[in-house]
């Protein structure tokens, strides 16, 4: 099934009434990207760009463009760049929207935050995958 363009459309709006910046980007193949800006508690900045492979039956794949970031153990990033926002498994395409995905990704970041501060414990529980 192809991406759904005018749901993630949908999606960006309503993102954009929650946080500050969620921009819409065409790609070359046709499809949408997200652009977003997050600050964590710890005051640091993060630029990130979400990709809609197959959305919204595959969830978004989020990438951390500025600053580079250090690689965690397996369970937070996967090789190719991505962080690991969500178990892939509890992805639900009937209740999971952009906005969910933007809190989870900033809950990650608070989270990278402190384990690169605290020697390499990552707080709060772990899914093996």
């Amino acid at each position: 099934m192809p991406t759904d363009i005018q749901r993630i459309r949908r999606e960006v709006a309503a993102a954009a009434m929650q946080f500050a910046i969620v921009e819409a980007h065409p790609t070359s193949d046709g499809g949408v990207y997200v652009k977003s800006v997050m600050q964590t508690s710890a005051g640091r900045t993060y630029f990130m760009s979400i990709y809609f492979p197959d959305y919204p039956n595959q969830m978004p794949k989020v990438i951390i463009t500025n600053p580079t970031l250090r690689p965690t153990h397996n369970n937070h990033m996967y090789r190719d760049g991505y962080i690991c926002f969500l178990h892939p498994n509890m992805w639900n395409p009937g209740r999971h929207t952009l906005t969910f995905v933007l809190a989870r990704i900033a809950k990650w970041l608070n989270k990278y935050d402190c384990w690169s501060t605290n020697g390499g414990h990552w707080p709060g529980e772990e899914v093996p995958h």
